[in-house]
């Protein structure tokens, strides 16, 4: 399946961000403008996700 629609490895993007990093991003320290590490790893990471399913939908159209 991946072979003929690569682009869909885009959709492993978000969880890799979620599960597959978080047992290194699982942290207090450091602080990252106040917030704690994990907290703006997990907000990158949702921020990330439209980015992903929309890099996997616009190649899916083609």
């Amino acid at each position: 399946m991946f072979r003929r629609r690569p682009h869909l490895l885009w959709l492993l993007v978000p969880f890799v961000l979620y599960l597959g990093v978080l047992p290194w991003a699982n942290r207090v320290e450091p602080l990252v403008f106040g917030v704690p590490f994990l907290m703006v790893w997990l907000f990158a990471a949702t921020v990330a996700t439209p980015v992903a399913v929309w890099l996997a939908w616009r190649g899916d159209r083609r």
